[in-house]
Order: structure tokens, then sequence, then C-alpha cells
């Protein structure tokens, strides 16, 4: 197998979305060099492809905008599962459908968990950051019901360590609670007193920089008001409970530059922050800016002082 250590491996999701649409899009307006790109798709859904990439091809059937396919999920899982196996210099995947997925027999509950199935050789484990211009988003929880939602101590100090391992400098996090109105002395609940604020402690210790568990309806005003004016927000990364809590504001204010990152495997995986758009899949009126932010930031995080977006 060739070395693709010094490539940007790119998958491209459900062939009944959007997602070769957006990867065609994007990579025809960045017209990255053909030695930085290889792409795991088949050529028949790449029509309008200007540059001759590498492509890894996968069979695919019968195509059907619109429509949920055990084969289309297949082909998605197949995809990521290349994408692992030939160790890129970082992983960039459009959207996969999960009932496709599952359709397909594979149980997972996203591109996420794949990946970590994979890649995951030493019991590493992925956590999802969402990366946009101004503020950046981290989830303690990832892809579960609200109602199995559990935050331990430990778990709160051992992946915030984690995170901040991977920024490798000085960040302000701003730490959501878990309860309305922060669980108001107790009275709405007392994870914010038992669990959340002794992990706080502990990771203040270790000189991570990091508030009291904060409301979250009031906490990312500002962040989001800043964003709209093109400034910073007052953190750099908000970490959030569970998955709407910190989605919710990030995704209103920055649709189309958040990027969905995989942090914490050998290969960072960046994802644009939206689904496979079925309702306007065959139709070339996707936008592909996220797409286009996610490539950008895949090469970002891995560049070390290399650019090639100048």
């Amino acid at each position: 197998m060739n070395n693709y250590k010094d490539k940007i491996a790119i998958t491209t999701g459900d062939y009944n979305g959007i997602g070769a649409e957006i990867t065609v899009k994007a990579l025809n307006e960045l017209n990255l060099p053909l030695d930085k790109v290889v792409i795991i798709s088949n050529p028949k859904l790449l029509k309008g492809l200007k540059n001759n990439y590498e492509i890894i091809s996968l069979p695919v059937n019968e195509i059907e905008y619109g429509k949920l396919s055990k084969s289309s999920g297949e082909f998605c899982f197949k995809s990521l599962k290349m994408a692992s196996e030939i160790l890129p210099r970082a992983i960039v995947t459009a959207p996969v459908s999960k009932e496709a997925l599952h359709l397909a027999g594979h149980k997972f509950n996203g591109q996420t968990e794949v990946l970590e199935y994979f890649l995951s050789t030493n019991g590493e484990k992925a956590e999802m950051l969402f990366i946009s211009e101004y503020f950046d988003v981290f989830l303690l929880t990832r892809h579960c019901a609200l109602k199995e939602i559990s935050i331990t101590n430990e778990m709160i100090i051992d992946k915030i360590i984690r995170l901040n391992k991977f920024y490798n400098r000085n960040i302000k996090y701003a730490l959501c609670s878990l309860n309305p109105h922060a669980g108001e002395d107790g009275i709405l609940g007392r994870e914010e007193i038992d669990i959340i604020m002794p992990a706080v402690e502990k990771l203040r210790e270790t000189g991570i920089d990091i508030t009291n568990p904060l409301p979250s309806d009031t906490l990312f005003i500002d962040a989001v008001q800043n964003t709209i004016h093109g400034k910073k927000a007052p953190f750099d990364c908000y970490i959030a409970m569970y998955h709407d809590q910190g989605l919710i504001p990030i995704k209103s204010a920055a649709p189309y530059n958040t990027v969905n990152t995989t942090i914490g495997l050998p290969v960072i995986r960046t994802s644009p922050s939206h689904g496979t758009a079925f309702n306007i899949a065959g139709k070339n009126i996707a936008d592909y800016r996220s797409m286009m932010a996610a490539i950008k930031t895949a090469y970002r995080l891995t560049a070390h002082q290399e650019s090639i977006f100048l």
C-alpha cells in the first residue's frame, strides 16, 4: 500500500446524500496540490472534479438520492475502514446516515465511534471538539439519549486533561452546568455541588484555567454576539455536558465554518457540521463552505507551520 502520511484522506459519505457534491465543490475551490489529497470514494460519484487527485475506489450500487439504503451504509463503513487502514496525515469525512449504517449491520452511533473502533489500538478514546474561528466547543458526552447522560468526577477530570494536552497552550475554558441555573445551590440538582465543582478544583490544581459550572442559557451570549461582530469570544473553549447544549450555540453563531473535529486518536479527523441533507441531494445546490472549512482545519491542525492556503 502507498505511503499516505503526508496526505489528507477524504471520504465522500453517503452517496445518496450531498457528500460527493460538497467534496467536489470544496476541492475545486481550494485547488490543492495533487500530492496533498487522496479521495476514498468512487470515480462516478466525483463528476466535475477538476484536478486528477488519487482515488481509492470502492464499489457503489445504484445511486438513489434522498433514500436510505443498506448498500450506501456499507459503502460509508468501508470508506472509514479504508481511511483508518492507510493512516494518512488526517481524515476528512463527508456526512453519513446513522440509519444507513445500522441498515448495513454496523451498530455505531456515528463516524466518530467507527473511527475509534478502527484507530484505537492502545486504548485511545475519541473526543468531539467543534472548532470555529471565534470559539470552540468540547462535548463531555457525545451521541446518546438525554436520559442516559451520566457525568462523573473522574470523567470530567480525565477528558479535560486530555483536551488540554491537545491544545498544548494556555487556554481559557468555560464550563457549562448540567442543571438549569447551575442547580440553584442544590434546589434544581446537586451535580454541580457534589460532582462538578470537586472536579474543577482538581483541574485548577493542575494549572488549567477553568470557570465554575455556569448556566448555559447565558454563558454563550457573549460568544455568539462576538462572533456576529467578528470578534473572539471571552473564552477559547466552552465545555458542554451534552450534545445540544454546546452545538446549538456554536452552529447558530458560525453555521458555515464550524468543524466537527475528532481528537484523541492517532489520526486527526474533521467533518462538516451538518448531515447528509437527503432533501436536497442530487440538486447541485448544497452549500460546501463547512466541508471546505473541514479540509482547511485538517491541514491547519497537522501542518506544523506549513500552510498551503496562502
